[in-house]
């Protein structure tokens, strides 16, 4: 029973380590005119459009390029944060993690 109790704390040190990770963590995707960037946390740290590569008459296509970039940082940071979790679930048996 201490065992696993023991295991148990040691999970959630290295799951706070990793959070800590995360949230330091940045992701920068550039799509079209747009570049955001996010962190590990999945909140957003910035967003820049080159004004010079926005055409004015065609705002739909602004509004696509800032959905594509956000949507493939946050993939990546799913990703890394799955990849990260990987290394201390797997000796757990927790079923879906």
């Amino acid at each position: 029973m201490f065992g696993k109790m023991k295991e148990l704390y040691d999970f959630q040190k290295k799951a706070r380590e990793i959070q800590k990770e995360l949230k330091n963590t940045l992701i920068e995707k550039e799509v079209g005119a747009v570049k955001v960037t996010i962190n590990g946390e999945q909140k957003i740290e910035k967003v820049e459009i080159n004004s010079e590569m926005v055409d004015t008459n065609d705002i739909s296509s602004l509004e696509r390029d800032i959905k594509s970039a956000l949507d493939q940082a946050i993939q990546e940071s799913q990703k890394i944060a799955a990849d990260k979790m990987k290394d201390i679930t797997g000796g757990l048996g927790i079923p879906g993690l």
